[in-house]
């Protein structure tokens, strides 16, 4: 006998036995099963970024001022340390750049093949 089945004949049982029991009794397992399904949670279905806002507001409530400060901290360090590289980088090049302009070459020592190396060679490090 599967489940379904012992499910089913339980069910006709209990059906069955209910004729049986006083009025009294029947009033009062109603007035149980009103109350019961009364406070019944009721499954509500929200979207995936409500349940996302809902998760990200949870662990972001629990965080301390320090916690959030020194994430900030590292963020403003990460980018100040990012715009410096770019500058240095920038300053490189231009003083590549001037030498180069500040030279009388021709401009058929720019299309030379071993230009480009003797430029990486003679940079000032």
């Amino acid at each position: 006998m599967n489940e379904l089945h012992f499910a089913y004949k339980l069910r006709q049982h209990l059906n069955g036995g209910l004729h049986d029991l006083p009025a009294e009794t029947v009033g009062r397992l109603q007035e149980a099963r009103r109350r019961a399904l009364a406070r019944q949670k009721v499954a509500v279905s929200q979207s995936v970024l409500a349940g996302a806002g809902n998760f990200l507001q949870h662990h972001f409530d629990n965080l301390r001022l320090k916690q959030v400060g020194l994430a900030l901290a590292v963020a403003l360090g990460v980018t100040t340390y990012t715009f410096w590289y770019a500058d240095q980088s920038i300053a490189d090049l231009e003083v590549v750049d001037s030498a180069l302009l500040a030279d009388d070459l021709p401009i058929a020592a720019f299309t030379d093949k071993g230009f480009n190396a003797w430029l990486k060679s003679s940079a000032p490090q």
